[in-house]
């Protein structure tokens, strides 16, 4: 069982940076972690994914060089530092747990009620 929280969302204007993070259960550091967004009227989509140990992760093309995940296994917190923030990053910012590194949201459980930022022109 894996429960999670979210924060950090705000809202902010483009060029921005933000940090979110992700508390999570003492269960955290058995399973790799995603972070997934979702736009109004859009389906919810990956942005990054980090494995187990923390060596290992995955971006979106549409954040890869603007994004960072990282996760802190004393703190049982998984982050996502956003840079550069375009108007286009604007949605609800979830995490989620899985087995492995995935892209694939089915994959995934244990969703966060999500934290949301608003990017302004």
């Amino acid at each position: 069982q894996v429960q999670l929280v979210e924060s950090g969302g705000g809202l902010v204007q483009a060029g921005d940076s933000l940090r979110l993070s992700c508390a999570a259960s003492t269960l955290f550091s058995s399973y790799a972690m995603g972070w997934f967004r979702q736009a109004p009227g859009k389906e919810r989509e990956f942005v990054a994914g980090i494995n187990v140990n923390g060596k290992i992760t995955e971006y979106a093309d549409s954040v890869k060089g603007r994004c960072a995940i990282s996760r802190d296994s004393a703190k049982n917190t998984v982050y996502l530092q956003m840079n550069s923030l375009k108007p286009g990053d604007t949605a609800v910012y979830y995490c989620a747990a899985a087995p492995s590194i995935s892209p694939r949201k089915n994959e995934y459980f244990g969703w966060g009620r999500g934290t949301q930022v608003t990017v302004s022109s």
